[in-house]
């Protein structure tokens, strides 16, 4: 991997990781469109793999700090209603809020944390892989073209006055979106697209919807960053990336990009947009099946391990 190619996918991902479009998948197959799918035969081939496997996934990182950037509010305040129940400092003005709002994440994060640490291996041998990134994207992007009259309806809902929010969900709710989030794990499905989906299901609009599948990515892309980047720092794992310019590179690039993704979305979902990511995604789906098809894009990937 040269510092273009690391910058291409620190776009990639920055650009993806909140529209419900799927960054895992996107990164998947732009690293195949950019010949990062090692030979086979090498003898390193699984290292290597796993590699740019890893990096794509720690390169959210970068895209967590953009949330933490944009939400520093929010996010202090949550951090002060924990030191809070400590005695070492006194409860904001949004104590309540902030603390149930903490509270409602942490439930949310725990279904995907859970399955993605047991299931971790399977669904890097088995999914990681474009035919089964193409069908989730296929079979996502039918489902928002489908439902995007229901988005635009909640939407005017939204505009005509406050709704509820994240700090307003009950505990059941909150884990019901953490279930949603848990199909997420397959590549190709969208974290952002399912935790949105799942909010909306329990009363949130699509603008409360959006915020919430943002903090949400907090706990969820940090403990996936922390999981993935012990590969990075294997032996030889950065060099296999062609050194640590490009891998420092590809994390900036997809924090100023996600920075700008996030404050697009949320306005284009006030104003009930939705089919376009559908339209999108099977249109990609479409694409990379056909250049399957014709030859031109590898399905090589590690073996089962």
């Amino acid at each position: 991997m040269d510092l273009l190619d690391a910058m291409v996918l620190g776009v990639v991902e920055g650009i993806t990781e909140y529209l419900p479009v799927s960054s895992t998948g996107h990164l998947i197959l732009a690293s195949r469109v950019l010949g990062l799918v090692p030979d086979p035969s090498d003898p390193g081939f699984v290292q290597a793999q796993r590699s740019v496997d890893a990096f794509n996934i720690a390169i959210q990182g970068a895209a967590v700090l953009a949330v933490a950037g944009l939400y520093w509010t929010r996010v202090a305040g949550m951090a002060r209603a924990c030191v809070a129940w400590t005695g070492l400092v006194r409860r904001g003005p949004n104590h309540r809020l902030d603390a149930v709002l903490l509270r409602n994440l942490v439930i949310s994060f725990i279904p995907a944390a859970v399955l993605g640490l047991l299931f971790d291996d399977a669904i890097e041998a088995r999914l990681f892989s474009p035919v089964p990134v193409l069908l989730a994207l296929a079979l996502g992007g039918v489902l928002m073209i489908a439902i995007a009259p229901w988005v635009r309806a909640q939407a005017k809902l939204e505009g005509a006055g406050h709704g509820p929010t994240g700090s307003t969900l009950l505990p059941w709710q909150a884990l019901v979106v953490g279930v949603f989030q848990c199909a997420a794990l397959w590549p190709g499905t969208s974290r952002s697209m399912s935790t949105i989906l799942g909010s909306m299901a329990v009363g949130l609009r699509p603008k409360a919807a959006a915020e919430y599948s943002f903090l949400l990515a907090l706990p969820t892309l940090g403990a996936a960053t922390v999981w993935k980047a012990r590969v990075l720092m294997e032996p030889g794992a950065i060099d296999q990336l062609g050194g640590p310019i490009p891998v420092v590179m590809g994390f900036v690039m997809s924090g100023v990009v996600a920075g700008l993704s996030i404050a697009w979305l949320v306005g284009y979902l006030s104003r009930g947009g939705f089919a376009l990511f559908g339209w999108w995604r099977v249109l990609l789906a479409a694409v990379m099946g056909l250049s399957i098809w014709m030859g031109w894009l590898s399905l090589a990937q590690p073996p089962a391990t």
